[in-house]
Protein backbone atom coordinates (compact mmCIF):
# COMPACT_ATOMS: atom_id res chain seq x y z
CA UNK A 1 0.00 0.00 0.00
CA UNK A 2 3.20 1.75 0.61
CA UNK A 3 4.67 1.77 -2.56
CA UNK A 4 1.31 2.78 -4.60
CA UNK A 5 1.24 5.90 -2.39
CA UNK A 6 4.70 6.86 -3.31
CA UNK A 7 4.13 5.98 -6.87
CA UNK A 8 1.48 8.01 -7.26
CA UNK A 9 2.41 11.09 -5.51
CA UNK A 10 5.50 10.54 -7.94
CA UNK A 11 3.41 10.63 -10.78
CA UNK A 12 1.67 13.81 -9.73
CA UNK A 13 4.46 15.54 -9.01
CA UNK A 14 5.87 14.98 -12.65
CA UNK A 15 2.74 15.69 -14.25
CA UNK A 16 2.51 18.99 -12.60
CA UNK A 17 6.26 19.64 -13.17
CA UNK A 18 5.72 19.16 -17.02
CA UNK A 19 2.35 21.23 -17.03
CA UNK A 20 4.48 23.98 -15.68
CA UNK A 21 6.99 23.79 -18.29
CA UNK A 22 4.35 23.78 -20.75
CA UNK A 23 2.58 27.12 -19.33
CA UNK A 24 6.01 28.83 -19.03
CA UNK A 25 6.85 28.43 -22.51
CA UNK A 26 3.54 28.92 -24.03
CA UNK A 27 3.75 31.98 -21.81
CA UNK A 28 6.78 33.37 -23.08
CA UNK A 29 6.24 32.28 -26.75
CA UNK A 30 5.80 36.18 -27.26
CA UNK A 31 8.62 37.43 -25.48
CA UNK A 32 10.89 34.81 -27.37
CA UNK A 33 10.03 35.83 -30.79
CA UNK A 34 10.36 39.54 -29.36
CA UNK A 35 13.52 39.08 -27.92
CA UNK A 36 14.85 36.86 -31.35
CA UNK A 37 13.63 40.37 -33.58
CA UNK A 38 15.64 42.52 -31.20
CA UNK A 39 18.85 39.87 -31.92
CA UNK A 40 18.80 40.11 -35.21
CA UNK A 41 18.14 43.89 -35.52
CA UNK A 42 21.35 43.81 -33.05
CA UNK A 43 23.25 41.19 -35.36
CA UNK A 44 22.54 43.87 -38.72
CA UNK A 45 24.04 46.83 -37.08
CA UNK A 46 27.24 44.66 -35.90
CA UNK A 47 27.60 43.27 -39.99
CA UNK A 48 27.64 46.60 -40.80
CA UNK A 49 30.71 48.08 -38.32
CA UNK A 50 32.27 45.10 -39.31
CA UNK A 51 32.11 45.92 -42.58
CA UNK A 52 33.24 49.58 -41.87
CA UNK A 53 36.39 48.28 -39.38
CA UNK A 54 36.91 45.53 -42.28
CA UNK A 55 36.98 48.45 -45.35
CA UNK A 56 39.41 50.67 -42.99
CA UNK A 57 41.77 47.73 -42.18
CA UNK A 58 41.80 47.00 -46.18
CA UNK A 59 42.06 50.51 -46.52
CA UNK A 60 45.17 51.36 -43.94
CA UNK A 61 47.21 47.72 -45.59
CA UNK A 62 47.60 48.57 -48.99
CA UNK A 63 49.95 50.43 -50.59
CA UNK A 64 49.42 54.37 -51.99
CA UNK A 65 49.47 53.59 -55.67
CA UNK A 66 47.52 50.69 -56.51
CA UNK A 67 46.03 49.44 -59.60
CA UNK A 68 44.00 52.02 -61.33
CA UNK A 69 40.33 51.09 -62.36
CA UNK A 70 39.58 49.78 -65.30
CA UNK A 71 38.21 51.91 -67.84
CA UNK A 72 34.60 51.11 -67.73
CA UNK A 73 33.97 53.09 -70.99
CA UNK A 74 36.35 49.75 -72.90
CA UNK A 75 36.44 46.58 -70.54
CA UNK A 76 33.91 44.60 -68.78
CA UNK A 77 30.76 46.62 -69.62
CA UNK A 78 28.17 46.42 -72.83
CA UNK A 79 29.44 49.47 -74.48
CA UNK A 80 26.06 50.28 -75.72
CA UNK A 81 24.98 51.44 -72.69
CA UNK A 82 27.66 52.22 -70.54
CA UNK A 83 29.72 54.12 -74.25
CA UNK A 84 27.00 55.32 -76.63
CA UNK A 85 30.00 57.07 -78.99
CA UNK A 86 31.63 53.58 -80.18
CA UNK A 87 30.57 53.88 -83.42
CA UNK A 88 30.50 57.38 -83.69
CA UNK A 89 32.57 60.44 -85.82
CA UNK A 90 34.38 62.13 -83.23
CA UNK A 91 35.74 65.20 -84.93
CA UNK A 92 39.36 66.08 -84.49
CA UNK A 93 38.99 69.64 -82.42
CA UNK A 94 36.03 70.42 -80.90
CA UNK A 95 35.73 73.49 -79.17
CA UNK A 96 34.05 73.29 -75.34
CA UNK A 97 32.26 76.05 -73.44
CA UNK A 98 33.64 75.76 -69.89
CA UNK A 99 31.49 78.55 -67.87
CA UNK A 100 29.30 77.71 -65.67
CA UNK A 101 31.78 75.17 -63.96
CA UNK A 102 31.69 74.29 -60.06
CA UNK A 103 34.22 71.99 -58.33
CA UNK A 104 32.82 68.69 -57.64
CA UNK A 105 33.72 68.18 -54.07
CA UNK A 106 35.46 71.06 -51.73
CA UNK A 107 38.73 69.47 -51.31
CA UNK A 108 41.04 70.48 -53.65
CA UNK A 109 43.72 68.38 -52.75
CA UNK A 110 44.73 65.93 -56.15
CA UNK A 111 45.62 63.03 -54.67
CA UNK A 112 46.39 60.44 -58.03
CA UNK A 113 46.71 62.59 -61.27
CA UNK A 114 46.28 61.54 -64.76
CA UNK A 115 48.35 58.87 -66.94
CA UNK A 116 50.23 56.18 -67.35
CA UNK A 117 51.19 54.10 -64.32
CA UNK A 118 54.33 52.02 -65.64
CA UNK A 119 53.58 49.70 -62.39
CA UNK A 120 50.85 48.16 -63.84
CA UNK A 121 51.48 48.87 -67.52
CA UNK A 122 47.72 51.20 -67.80
CA UNK A 123 46.43 54.06 -67.93
CA UNK A 124 44.56 56.22 -64.84
CA UNK A 125 41.90 58.20 -67.01
CA UNK A 126 41.12 60.46 -64.40
CA UNK A 127 42.14 62.05 -61.16
CA UNK A 128 41.57 61.07 -57.85
CA UNK A 129 40.50 63.98 -55.49
CA UNK A 130 41.34 63.58 -51.23
CA UNK A 131 38.05 64.33 -49.10
CA UNK A 132 36.15 62.75 -46.64
CA UNK A 133 33.70 59.99 -46.18
CA UNK A 134 30.40 61.08 -47.17
CA UNK A 135 31.39 64.46 -48.26
CA UNK A 136 28.55 66.29 -50.69
CA UNK A 137 29.91 65.33 -54.83
CA UNK A 138 28.48 67.84 -57.25
CA UNK A 139 27.67 68.20 -60.56
CA UNK A 140 30.63 69.92 -62.19
CA UNK A 141 28.16 71.19 -65.17
CA UNK A 142 24.84 71.13 -65.90
CA UNK A 143 23.29 68.46 -67.78
CA UNK A 144 21.18 65.43 -67.21
CA UNK A 145 22.23 61.68 -65.50
CA UNK A 146 23.31 59.41 -67.79
CA UNK A 147 23.89 56.44 -65.34
CA UNK A 148 24.35 55.50 -61.93
CA UNK A 149 25.89 52.15 -61.61
CA UNK A 150 27.74 49.82 -58.97
CA UNK A 151 31.19 48.17 -60.11
CA UNK A 152 32.94 45.97 -57.45
CA UNK A 153 36.51 45.68 -59.04
CA UNK A 154 36.69 48.90 -59.94
CA UNK A 155 35.21 52.49 -59.16
CA UNK A 156 32.74 50.98 -56.76
CA UNK A 157 29.17 53.19 -57.07
CA UNK A 158 29.70 55.62 -59.98
CA UNK A 159 27.21 58.25 -61.59
CA UNK A 160 28.02 59.42 -65.38
CA UNK A 161 26.40 63.07 -65.79
CA UNK A 162 26.45 64.12 -69.64
CA UNK A 163 26.50 67.71 -69.78
CA UNK A 164 25.04 70.61 -72.49
CA UNK A 165 28.34 71.57 -73.24
CA UNK A 166 28.84 67.77 -74.43
CA UNK A 167 31.38 66.81 -72.32
CA UNK A 168 30.54 63.77 -69.96
CA UNK A 169 32.01 63.73 -66.17
CA UNK A 170 32.23 60.70 -63.90
CA UNK A 171 32.19 60.87 -60.21
CA UNK A 172 33.76 57.63 -58.80
CA UNK A 173 33.88 55.31 -55.78
CA UNK A 174 30.39 57.33 -54.26
CA UNK A 175 28.85 55.91 -51.13
CA UNK A 176 25.52 56.82 -51.94
CA UNK A 177 23.47 58.23 -54.98
CA UNK A 178 21.38 61.63 -54.81
CA UNK A 179 20.25 61.50 -58.23
CA UNK A 180 18.88 58.81 -60.63
CA UNK A 181 19.21 57.77 -64.28
CA UNK A 182 17.55 60.77 -66.74
CA UNK A 183 17.23 63.38 -63.98
CA UNK A 184 17.91 66.99 -65.21
CA UNK A 185 21.22 68.38 -62.84
CA UNK A 186 22.41 72.42 -62.40
CA UNK A 187 25.67 72.77 -62.16
CA UNK A 188 26.98 72.64 -58.38
CA UNK A 189 23.92 70.36 -57.80
CA UNK A 190 24.17 66.92 -54.97
CA UNK A 191 24.56 64.27 -56.72
CA UNK A 192 25.82 61.65 -54.69
CA UNK A 193 27.98 61.43 -51.60
CA UNK A 194 31.94 60.43 -51.53
CA UNK A 195 33.00 57.32 -50.24
CA UNK A 196 35.33 54.31 -50.51
CA UNK A 197 33.89 51.23 -52.28
CA UNK A 198 35.24 49.60 -55.69
CA UNK A 199 38.72 49.46 -55.61
CA UNK A 200 39.90 51.87 -53.15
CA UNK A 201 42.78 52.71 -51.06
CA UNK A 202 40.25 55.32 -48.80
CA UNK A 203 37.62 57.46 -49.05
CA UNK A 204 38.17 59.79 -52.23
CA UNK A 205 36.35 60.77 -55.46
CA UNK A 206 37.72 59.71 -59.20
CA UNK A 207 36.60 62.08 -61.53
CA UNK A 208 36.88 61.88 -65.40
CA UNK A 209 35.76 64.58 -68.11
CA UNK A 210 35.15 62.49 -71.23
CA UNK A 211 34.51 64.13 -74.55
CA UNK A 212 32.50 61.70 -76.54
CA UNK A 213 34.20 58.38 -75.13
CA UNK A 214 37.86 60.03 -75.27
CA UNK A 215 39.34 60.61 -71.32
CA UNK A 216 40.41 64.17 -71.37
CA UNK A 217 43.11 64.75 -68.70
CA UNK A 218 40.85 67.06 -66.52
CA UNK A 219 44.03 68.90 -65.39
CA UNK A 220 43.73 69.94 -68.69
CA UNK A 221 40.76 71.90 -68.05
CA UNK A 222 40.31 72.51 -64.45
CA UNK A 223 43.01 74.16 -62.07
CA UNK A 224 41.95 72.30 -59.34
CA UNK A 225 44.25 74.35 -56.85
CA UNK A 226 42.17 77.46 -57.50
CA UNK A 227 38.80 75.74 -57.54
CA UNK A 228 38.61 77.28 -61.60
CA UNK A 229 39.00 76.10 -65.33
CA UNK A 230 42.25 77.30 -66.82
CA UNK A 231 40.25 79.26 -69.45
CA UNK A 232 36.42 79.85 -70.23
CA UNK A 233 36.84 76.97 -73.25
CA UNK A 234 38.71 74.08 -73.99
CA UNK A 235 39.52 72.92 -77.61
CA UNK A 236 39.66 69.43 -77.33
CA UNK A 237 42.15 67.89 -80.02
CA UNK A 238 42.83 63.80 -80.35
CA UNK A 239 46.94 64.89 -80.33
CA UNK A 240 46.63 66.90 -77.41
CA UNK A 241 43.69 65.77 -75.11
CA UNK A 242 45.77 63.52 -72.60
CA UNK A 243 47.97 66.73 -71.84
CA UNK A 244 47.70 68.56 -69.20
CA UNK A 245 47.55 72.72 -68.62
CA UNK A 246 48.84 75.40 -66.06
CA UNK A 247 48.74 78.82 -66.03
CA UNK A 248 50.20 79.65 -62.75
CA UNK A 249 53.08 82.14 -62.40
CA UNK A 250 55.24 79.76 -60.14
CA UNK A 251 55.09 76.99 -63.11
CA UNK A 252 55.60 79.24 -66.01
CA UNK A 253 58.91 80.76 -64.32
CA UNK A 254 60.28 77.09 -63.76
CA UNK A 255 59.33 76.41 -67.42
CA UNK A 256 61.54 79.21 -68.35
CA UNK A 257 64.49 78.68 -66.02
CA UNK A 258 64.61 75.20 -66.88
CA UNK A 259 64.77 76.49 -70.50
CA UNK A 260 68.06 78.66 -69.71
CA UNK A 261 69.61 76.23 -68.00
CA UNK A 262 69.32 73.50 -70.06
CA UNK A 263 70.00 75.24 -73.50
CA UNK A 264 73.77 75.33 -72.58
CA UNK A 265 74.40 78.46 -74.95
CA UNK A 266 73.21 80.93 -77.30
CA UNK A 267 73.98 78.59 -80.15
CA UNK A 268 71.58 75.84 -78.79
CA UNK A 269 68.94 78.81 -78.05
CA UNK A 270 68.86 79.87 -82.44
CA UNK A 271 68.89 76.63 -83.28
CA UNK A 272 66.24 76.06 -81.33
CA UNK A 273 64.35 79.05 -81.59
CA UNK A 274 65.42 78.11 -86.02
CA UNK A 275 63.57 74.97 -85.63
CA UNK A 276 60.18 76.30 -84.54
CA UNK A 277 60.73 73.93 -80.97
CA UNK A 278 61.54 75.81 -77.66
CA UNK A 279 63.62 73.82 -75.04
CA UNK A 280 61.01 73.75 -72.73
CA UNK A 281 59.08 71.63 -74.38
CA UNK A 282 62.09 69.10 -75.73
CA UNK A 283 63.18 68.57 -71.87
CA UNK A 284 62.11 68.64 -68.66
CA UNK A 285 64.04 68.83 -65.07
CA UNK A 286 63.07 66.11 -62.70
CA UNK A 287 61.39 67.49 -59.71
CA UNK A 288 61.89 66.20 -55.96
CA UNK A 289 59.86 63.32 -55.89
CA UNK A 290 59.04 62.57 -59.64
CA UNK A 291 59.37 59.41 -61.01
CA UNK A 292 59.03 58.13 -65.03
CA UNK A 293 55.53 57.80 -64.46
CA UNK A 294 54.53 60.94 -63.08
CA UNK A 295 56.43 62.65 -65.33
CA UNK A 296 54.61 60.68 -68.60
CA UNK A 297 51.86 61.90 -67.05
CA UNK A 298 53.11 65.76 -66.96
CA UNK A 299 54.37 65.35 -70.68
CA UNK A 300 52.14 63.04 -72.28
CA UNK A 301 54.88 60.87 -73.16
CA UNK A 302 55.28 57.42 -72.62
CA UNK A 303 57.30 55.33 -70.30
CA UNK A 304 59.35 52.98 -72.81
CA UNK A 305 59.86 56.68 -75.13
CA UNK A 306 61.24 58.41 -72.00
CA UNK A 307 63.70 55.50 -70.76
CA UNK A 308 64.75 54.77 -74.56
CA UNK A 309 65.76 58.90 -75.09
CA UNK A 310 67.78 58.96 -71.69
CA UNK A 311 68.97 55.89 -71.59
CA UNK A 312 66.81 55.18 -67.88
CA UNK A 313 66.38 51.67 -66.62
CA UNK A 314 64.18 52.05 -64.07
CA UNK A 315 61.52 54.22 -62.77
CA UNK A 316 63.31 56.69 -60.53
CA UNK A 317 65.02 59.59 -61.94
CA UNK A 318 67.68 62.02 -59.68
CA UNK A 319 65.80 65.21 -58.86
CA UNK A 320 67.13 68.28 -60.56
CA UNK A 321 68.34 66.19 -63.70
CA UNK A 322 67.57 67.59 -67.08
CA UNK A 323 65.83 64.84 -69.52
CA UNK A 324 64.18 65.05 -73.11
CA UNK A 325 60.98 64.45 -73.59
CA UNK A 326 60.99 65.17 -77.62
Amino acid sequence: MMNFRKIFILAVVAIVACTAAQAQNLQSAKNASQMHKNLLARQHRIQDQIKLEETQRYAADLYEEVEPEPDIYTEGWESGLVNPFKDSDVPMTKVINLKGYVMPVRSTRVTSHYGYRPAFGRNHKGVDIGCPMGDTVRAAFSGRVRLTKFERGGFGFYVIVRHENGLETVYGHLSRFLVSPNQTVKAGQPIALSGSTGRSTGPHLHFETRFMGYAINPEAIFDFENRVTHTDTYTFNKNSYTKSRSYSPSTRYASVRSSSRSSGSKVSSRSSRHSGKSSARSTYKVRKGDSLGKIAARTGVPVSKLRKMNGIKGDKVQSGKVIRVK
